[in-house]
Formats: structure tokens, C-alpha cells, sequence
């Protein structure tokens, strides 16, 4: 508790004008919170410029940046201006504010900047020949002219030189520059015309051309693969004037994190809740507790209907008419995902066909009437007045067979009761009325008649009094999970030559902190540079797996277990291991191979759901059939 004294002296303390240096340090507080907020204000101060092509270098431990463009350059006669607090040319008067067509325009992070940092700016317009070169320390301005090219080269050196304390709250080198690589990534796919470079240490991680489309950009970020699962977002409210462009996923395809979420408004990356909000309403009851969609959107809208001035670092936004637009989006997204919501009403012409074109599958096919769509569509279990039919997801139909299967694919169906289940966490436990089997397993010893398979995916087996459908990638790989557990020792193969595979520093940083149980379980990887690894050795039960596939799922069952204990990050890599091991959706089975799977599940200790937690079977009772058939017997 302060003394009477010391609030007399506090009283006693005169008024006095703060220096320039620690205004500037105040105020960079809230713009300048990490190296990336840097890269942020130069890169988009360089956007504004008109630039193509921006040239972004890290060094010492993210504390240096250096950003080129070939921009319009600073004026010479401006560039001490430029440095001071609240000087900007993309303002002229109060009016402007409410109608910003440019990413920066407070005028304070060249300011901030200098206050925290030492920092030198080389810069050129068209109508001079030479260009000016300004160097600065404490918010101290030194200029004289020089030779460039045009466009400006902004170099911050020492980053929080003069401010231990925050220095010393910075994460680590790895962690930091993945901000910066998420951000630039942002960045690049806001403004696909343009031409981004980052290099870590010299090294360059990415690399974009100039003009491209997004679609382009997408697959330049990721990799060609992506573009395939993507679906094309175009609407225009031709009242308000709004429009929204992109892509979005499909429900098949999901990502462990937020991360591949990126919102736009007039090209500025924006966190907004509204966006965010209409994406989930879109995607609802489409995907896994746990996963997200791949979304890329753009808004475009009269500035004039939004406030950017929410925040100093710019990123929150308002709108004068929020609802509208959040059903505009809402509504743009569902449009583009009804496209794949309308392949799953034709399940039925699909099978049949499926059916007659391939005369060595004996599976039995279940139409379904108009009346059923909506149900299927929704993904619901159909109810009848006689409780029949099968209940669909969205998610495990696709008009052709996808190979690349994974627990991400294929959404539990089945289940009866009310039951909430959880995807994503392990040993959930279902009762046998929980979905629907009427005999078990264990006591069973009757002869297997399996009568075929479905899609290339389920397995159709006749029992006495129902008719069973099995998963069969997650049947097999129930099997092999509990066999993996059990083994003291599992074996590995040496891979003599294996590709190199590229992963982002927070991959690598998962990847590093689990040597020892991927070493546990059969995998040895090798560090090859600070975003490549290879495969030394991997358990010998995936041999014929792409090191590609095995690195994804590892990667994305890590991530999902980052912050879990030691024993969860052993059974995901179980998980995983069984995973990619397993036979897959589409895999077409000879009829000894489906009664073999079917043989190996029934000698599990869990034959009723997979490692993830799912269903791995479906029962339809007999009277059921029948029932629908108007058959009484």
C-alpha cells in the first residue's frame, strides 16, 4: 500500500511534454507487437506503392527484415516526412477516412518503426535519377542522395535494440518466422497479381510468380493437389454493390486448424467474426468436431460501408449492416456447396448404375425415392413410418472413388440413439444398441457370408437376421491398431533413398519434439534443412506408402496432439500408423479379401469402433427390408 508520503510526492510531480523517441515507442506498443507486424506495414506500404514484385529477407532470429519493391518510390522531398508520426499520402481530409481505398493510411508505423529499431530506407521515383538513402536510430533522421533503382528498399536492423523487455518476450526464431510466413502467405493470396519472395537466412521459402490467378496462387502457396477438392465462390449483389470471389473446400477435404481460413474485405486481411460466423453456418453438420475447411474469400464493398480505423494494426473491421453481410455470405458459400450436396440426391441412379457396369460385384442396391432427398442431402437418418432406409453422410459419396483415403474422408454413420459423439478423441466406447448390432461378436462363430461390396468401401455381409455393412479401410485398421499395441517392438525398414519432403518450421518444431516416440515406433527422420526432412526408416507394415502421405497424417494427428501428454502423442502415431497401413475407400477387394477383413475384426477387443472413435459397422435388420418391401414374412 503506497504511504501518505508517497502520494504527496506523486501530487508533487509537474506536467511535462514526453520526448518524440518515447511517443513513438508508446504508440509502437500497439502497431509493432512481434517481427511480423513489421513485415506487415512495409510489405503493405509497398502494396500501396503499386508494386509487383516484393522481395522479403529474415535474418538474426527474425530481428532483422529487409523488404524491396519496385514501387513508386518516396518522393526526396517527402522522405523526411515520411518518418514523422501521423504523416501519410493516402489521406488528405476527414472525409477520406470513411471512404479508404489503400491497406495503410494512419500514418504511424515508419514512425513506430524507427522508435524501436534501426533502420535504413533507399528509395527512387521514376522523374529522378537518383534516389535517396535515409538512416535513422532513435527516431534520429539522417538523408543524403544516392543511386538506385526504382521503387524503395526499407532494411530494419536490431529490432527492440533499445527495448530489452520486449525483446525478451519474442518466441524463438522458428516460431517467429512462422508468423511471418503465415502472414506473407496471406499477403500473396490477397494479391495473386503480384510477385512475393521470402527468404529465411538467404534461403528461399516462398516464391510466387506476378499475374497470376488465384486458383494459380492457391496451388503455388500449396501444391496442384489442393486444387481438385476446391469449388469456386462468385456472387454479386448487384443492389448493394457487394461481391464475393474465391474458393472453398469440399466437405471431403478438411484441415486440423483455422489456418487455411483466409478472409479478405477489398483485399485486406481482416479477423472478423461476421466472416467467420457465416463460413461455420455454411459448413454446418458437413464436417468432423475437430476440422475445418480450406476457404480463401475475398469481399469487395463500398468503403464507404465499413470502418477499418477499429484498431491500430487494421486487421478488425465493422459494418454499417453487419446481417447482411453475413446471410450474402452465408448464402454464396452454400450456393457453391450445393453443386456437391446434389451429386449425393443421385446416391441411388450412382449404385445402380455402378451395379450394372461391374458383373463380378454381387452387392445388393438400395434405391431411394424423391421423398428421401432432403434427408440425404442434410445427411440424417431417413425416418419412415416404419423406420427404414439407410442414413447417409454427406462427406462418404463421391461420384468417383477417392484413393486417398484417411480418417478425414469418411464421417460415422449409424449410430441410432441420441447420442453425441465426439470425432476426434480416442476410446470413445458405443454399446451394442448404440449402433444397432443385435448378436456378438465374440459368441458368434457362425460362417462369414460376405455377398459383396459397395462402392469399392463397404463390405456386405448376410446375417441371420441382418444385414451388416462394414467399413473396411477402418475395420482393418481397428485390426491392425490392436496389433500394433500390443507388439513390444515394431519392425522398421531402412530406406536407402527417400524424397525430400518440405514442412514449415512449426511442422519441423512437432516433428523435433517427438523423435523419441516416432523413434518408438519405427520412424527415424532426418533433418535435411530448416524446412526439409527425409525418412531414414519407417515401420516396415507401410513400405508401400508414399513418405508423402505418411508425413501428412503424422503431421496433422501432431498437430492435433500438441499440447497433449506423452501417451496421446504415442497412440496418434499408432493411429497413424494403422491408418496408412490399412486397405483404402475405392480399394476394389476380392471376395477371400473382404472375409479375411471381416475375420481380423471379429478377433479385435473392440470390434465395434475404430481408433478414432467411429462406427466401423452398420446393421440394417431383416424385418426392416422386408418391411419396406411390404413383405411379411
Amino acid at each position: 500500500m503506497p504511504t501518505a508520503n508517497d502520494i504527496k510526492i506523486l501530487y508533487m510531480n509537474r506536467i511535462k511534454q514526453l520526448s518524440v523517441n518515447l511517443i513513438n515507442q508508446i504508440a509502437a506498443g500497439e502497431v509493432i507487437e512481434r517481427p511480423a507486424s513489421v513485415v506487415k506495414e512495409l510489405v503493405e506500404n509497398s502494396i500501396d506503392a503499386g508494386a509487383s514484385k516484393i522481395e522479403i529477407s529474415i535474418s538474426n532470429e527474425c530481428r532483422n527484415i529487409r523488404v524491396a519493391d519496385n514501387g513508386s518510390g518516396i518522393h526526396p522531398d517527402d522522405i523526411q516526412l515520411a518518418f514523422s508520426k501521423h504523416a501519410t499520402s493516402k489521406l488528405s481530409n476527414e472525409a477520406d477516412l470513411f471512404n479508404i481505398n489503400t491497406l495503410g493510411f494512419r500514418g504511424e508505423a515508419l514512425a513506430s518503426i524507427i522508435s524501436i529499431a534501426k533502420l535504413a530506407c533507399t528509395t527512387r521515383t521514376k522523374d529522378f535519377e537518383y534516389g535517396t538513402r535515409v538512416e535513422s536510430q532513435n527516431s534520429v533522421i539522417n538523408s543524403y542522395q544516392t543511386g538506385c533503382a526504382q521503387g524503395t528498399i526499407m532494411e530494419v536492423n536490431d529490432l527492440f535494440f533499445n527495448q530489452p523487455a520486449r525483446l525478451k518476450f519474442l518466441k524463438s526464431q522458428k516460431t517467429e518466422f512462422a508468423y511471418i510466413q503465415e502472414l506473407v502467405q496471406s499477403l500473396s493470396i490477397s494479391h495473386p497479381e503480384i510477385a512475393f519472395i521470402l527468404k529465411n537466412n538467404n534461403t528461399a521459402v516462398i516464391s510466387t510468380t506476378s499475374n497470376s490467378d488465384l486458383l494459380t496462387r492457391i496451388s503455388e502457396i500449396y501444391s496442384s493437389d489442393i486444387i481438385n477438392e476446391l469449388k469456386k465462390v462468385e456472387k454479386t449483389d448487384k443492389l448493394s454493390g457487394i461481391k464475393i470471389t474465391g474458393y472453398i473446400s469440399l466437405p471431403s477435404y478438411t484441415r486440423a486448424s483455422k489456418k487455411s481460413i483466409y478472409t479478405f474485405v477489398n483485399s485486406r486481411i481482416v479477423k472478423c467474426p461476421v466472416l467467420l460466423k457465416a463460413i461455420d453456418n455454411a459448413y454446418k453438420n458437413m464436417l468432423p468436431i475437430g476440422r475445418y475447411p480450406f476457404v480463401v474469400i475475398n469481399i469487395d464493398i463500398n468503403p464507404q460501408e465499413i470502418d477499418v480505423n477499429a484498431h491500430p494494426t487494421k486487421r478488425e473491421i465493422r459494418y454499417k449492416n453487419p446481417n447482411q453481410i453475413f446471410n450474402f455470405v452465408q448464402s454464396a458459400l452454400s450456393f457453391s456447396l450445393n453443386a456437391f450436396s446434389n451429386n449425393v440426391n443421385n446416391i441411388a441412379a450412382n449404385l445402380i448404375s455402378d451395379a450394372d457396369k461391374d458383373k463380378n460385384d454381387s452387392c445388393g442396391v438400395f434405391g431411394f425415392s424423391k421423398d428421401y432427398n432432403a434427408e440425404i442431402e442434410t445427411g440424417q437418418r431417413i425416418n419412415t413410418s416404419s423406420e427404414k432406409i439407410l442414413q447417409f453422410k454427406n462427406s462418404s459419396f463421391n461420384n468417383e472413388p477417392s484413393n486417398d483415403y484417411s480418417e478425414e474422408k469418411i464421417f460415422p454413420i449409424g449410430v441410432k440413439d441420441k447420442t453425441v459423439q465426439k470425432y476426434g478423441q480416442n476410446n470413445i466406447e458405443y454399446s451394442q444398441a448404440q449402433i444397432g448390432i443385435n448378436f456378438d461378436y465374440k459368441t458368434d462363430t457362425k460362417k462369414i457370408n460376405v455377398i459383396g461390396q459397395l462402392k469399392n468401401t463397404y463390405i456386405l455381409v448376410e446375417n441371420e437376421d441382418n444385414l451388416e455393412i462394414i467399413d473396411q479401410h477402418i475395420a482393418e485398421e481397428r485390426y491392425i491398431y490392436e496389433n500394433l499395441k500390443k507388439q513390444k517392438e515394431i519392425v522398421s525398414q531402412l530406406l536407402i533413398v527417400s524424397d525430400v519432403l518440405d514442412v514449415m518450421p512449426e511442422e519441423l518444431d512437432l516433428l523435433e519434439n517427438a523423435e523419441n516416440q516416432l523413434f518408438k515406433f519405427g520412424y527415424k527422420i532426418e533433418k535435411i534443412s530448416d524446412n526439409q526432412i527425409i525418412f531414414k526408416k519407417i515401420p516396415q507394415i507401410l513400405s508401400n506408402v508414399k513418405p508423402q502421405d505418411i508425413l501428412s497424417e503424422l503431421l496433422n494427428n501432431l498437430k492435433y496432439s500438441k499440447d497433449s501428454n506423452l501417451d496421446t502423442k504415442e497412440e496418434k502415431i499408432l493411429i497413424t500408423t494403422a491408418c496408412k497401413a490399412s486397405v483404402k475407400a475405392g480399394d476394389k477387394l476380392t471376395l477371400w479379401q473382404m472375409e479375411e477383413i471381416v475375420k481380423k475384426l471379429r478377433s479385435t477387443e473392440n470390434p465395434y469402433t475404430c481408433p478414432h472413435g467411429r462406427p466401423i459397422s452398420h446393421f440394417i435388420p431383416i424385418k426392416e427390408i422386408a418391411s419396406y418391401f411390404i413383405r411379411n414374412n
